[in-house]
């Protein structure tokens, strides 16, 4: 009697995307997963919009996504990936500590947050955590999330409309013109920038304005 054959049981492969809009970071991070038998790099792409497509029509198990992007940026490209498909695990490969970059993507449902310096190795390990439904937050990320936690930004509790006024006040309209712009009278005009300084903490409208810089409130180039 023939003795039966042993099925082969082949491990299912991690399918990862890499975007990113750098050719040499994309290439030595395809090189080095693609010695591993458990993973491989099925998609590219060099820009937020290319990997928010590819994302989205591929839908591989994990997303290596880098933050600063020509077209559409990183954050951009994950939220808008999270929107479409819940279920999308990125991990998010940058360079960039601040908080304006970290706090969106982590809220909109990252499940991995590393930075460039890390090793290959933690790089590695992020990708597998994050492939089994784990969190993979990089420790300097991680001690920044926890000591936002305790000590939340002081423009979190500027309301909308005072956001509008920072962002006039940092284009160096006055207040008559603000009121213009935004139709309300000069006297709400002056109430909406008092509370703005009270609530950043600030002395005068020019350090308000620094600190807007600063936090990313406004962009650099906004005239």
């Amino acid at each position: 009697m023939p003795t039966p054959q042993k099925k082969e049981t082949r491990m299912s492969k991690i399918k990862v995307m890499l975007v990113d809009d750098h050719e040499m970071v994309r290439l030595g991070l395809k090189s080095f997963l693609n010695l591993h038998d458990d993973i491989e790099v099925i998609a590219e792409a060099d820009d937020g919009e290319e990997g928010l497509e590819k994302a989205l029509a591929i839908q591989p198990d994990v997303i290596v996504m880098d933050l600063v992007m020509p077209k559409m940026t990183g954050v951009e490209a994950t939220l808008a990936i999270l929107e479409e498909w819940k279920e999308a695990k990125i991990v998010i490969l940058t360079s960039y500590l601040d908080n304006e970059k970290i706090y969106p993507v982590l809220k909109a449902g990252a499940r991995g947050y590393m930075l460039k310096t890390s090793s290959a190795d933690e790089i590695l390990a992020a990708i597998r955590k994050v492939a089994k439904g784990q969190l993979a937050i990089e420790t300097e990320v991680e001690k920044k999330v926890e000591d936002y936690r305790k000590h939340p930004a002081l423009h979190e509790d500027l309301t909308a409309r005072e956001r509008d006024i920072l962002a006039l006040l940092a284009k160096g309209y006055d207040n008559q013109r603000i009121a213009d712009e935004s139709f309300i009278s000069l006297k709400t005009v002056k109430t909406h920038v008092s509370n703005i300084l009270s609530k950043l903490q600030v002395s005068d409208r020019t350090q308000a304005v620094v600190y807007a810089f600063q936090h990313g409130l406004v962009a650099q180039d906004e005239e």
